[in-house]
């Protein structure tokens, strides 16, 4: 080999190293363009995204519970749709000229219904909802003494409370070796949650707000769809179905459901957070019965905690505590539907026509040798 074929030879070797490394710093170059390229103008296809499931809360993380307010996948939420499709059922037609009730109002000015008997078909709504395999869960508070009412409230329970679903009873007490043997059927549980004991039983009323928040947000969401909170000196008497259910409900109480705004029993005072001024207000409700939604029942205690933990900070007390917070909250946030006097009844009331079942009923009690003791 002379020198001009070497330097030929070596002028081409290195022409052709040349040629693969510009190669390679394009390949290298277009690869990092597409990369910055996507990240950050379609981040959503690298990045993953929570999703809050509107099925049912059973499989959820709890984590996913701080985020259902973000942006969801919502291709996946329409793919994933449950579809409810009733079965061929038998029953009047709905007139439409002729409202099953003309003696009670059934529709708030913001189109929530009120559910009195007579207005809905509880066999259409049973169809909607088993399909859904819905779970509620019922909030019984038994505090100090007061837990002399949970067997009745029970076993009432079992017999008109939610019959055909699944239910767990979250039993909020300070005396979880009293909590009574009652026989549950399939898919009903007793849910023993020890809670600490207060010396004031205002201040175990005003608590109330407080643990269900703190349960719903680690405990609740994962294990029911629904949450309804009563209290414990009650008893069922009659049924209590899914009619009830909705986003947020609330009952309209015994003693004022007839009244006009200004003798409602709002906190009047300024100072409080509870305060509600003598021209606004729709209808007055009982700290006895509500619920909705894990998420809206989240919501509502968690609102009415901080405010009343305002009031105690600054040495008030709303003048009936919770119900006084649920009031003022009901005001802003309307709830979708409410449920009639039916709900939450005191024989000692008598007993109107309106009120053709009397579902939910006050026990006679001696509220002096139960408080405090």
């Amino acid at each position: 080999m002379n020198k001009d074929q070497g330097k030929r030879g070596w002028v081409k070797d290195c022409f052709t190293r040349r040629i693969f490394r510009v190669m390679i710093c394009i390949v290298v170059l277009c690869f990092s363009i597409g990369y910055f390229w996507s990240t950050s103008n379609h981040t959503w296809q690298h990045t993953p995204v929570k999703t809050f499931s509107t099925m049912s809360p059973n499989t959820q993380d709890p984590d996913d519970f701080h985020n259902i307010n973000l942006p969801t996948n919502r291709t996946y939420l329409l793919e994933n749709l449950l579809e409810i499709e009733l079965p061929r059922m038998i029953y009047a037609k709905p007139q439409v000229l002729k409202p099953p009730r003309n003696d009670v109002l059934m529709m708030t000015p913001w189109f929530a219904p009120i559910v009195w008997e007579g207005t809905y078909n509880l066999e259409i709504l049973n169809e909607q909802f088993k399909q859904r395999n819905v779970t509620v869960g019922l909030i019984i508070f038994a505090i100090k003494k007061y837990v002399v009412f949970l067997k009745n409230l029970l076993e009432t329970a079992e017999t008109y409370f939610m019959v055909g679903y699944k239910v767990n009873y979250y039993i909020f007490t300070d005396r979880p070796q009293e909590v009574p043997k009652v026989e549950l059927k399939e898919g009903r549980n007793v849910v023993v949650l020890q809670i600490q004991n207060y010396s004031r039983w205002q201040e175990i009323v005003l608590r109330r707000m407080e643990m269900i928040h703190n349960f719903s947000q680690k405990q609740f969401i994962n294990e029911v769809d629904y949450l309804v909170s009563v209290d414990i000196d009650m008893r069922f008497n009659d049924q209590v179905g899914v009619e009830i259910l909705s986003d947020l409900f609330g009952t309209l109480h015994p003693g004022f459901y007839g009244s006009e705004r200004q003798s409602f029993t709002y906190e009047r005072r300024p100072a409080s957070q509870a305060y509600v001024p003598h021209d606004e207000g729709d209808f007055y409700y009982a700290a006895a019965f509500f619920g909705g939604t894990v998420k809206e029942v989240y919501k509502l205690t968690k609102k009415c905690h901080e405010a009343i933990m305002v009031d105690k900070d600054n040495g008030i007390e709303a003048i009936w505590q919770e119900e006084s917070h649920l009031n003022k909250y009901f005001i802003y946030h309307k709830p979708t539907k409410i449920l009639s006097p039916e709900y939450v009844w005191d024989d000692n009331m008598g007993k109107p026509q309106i009120l053709r079942k009397r579902r939910f009923l006050a026990v006679p009690k001696n509220h002096a040798a139960i408080r405090n003791k």
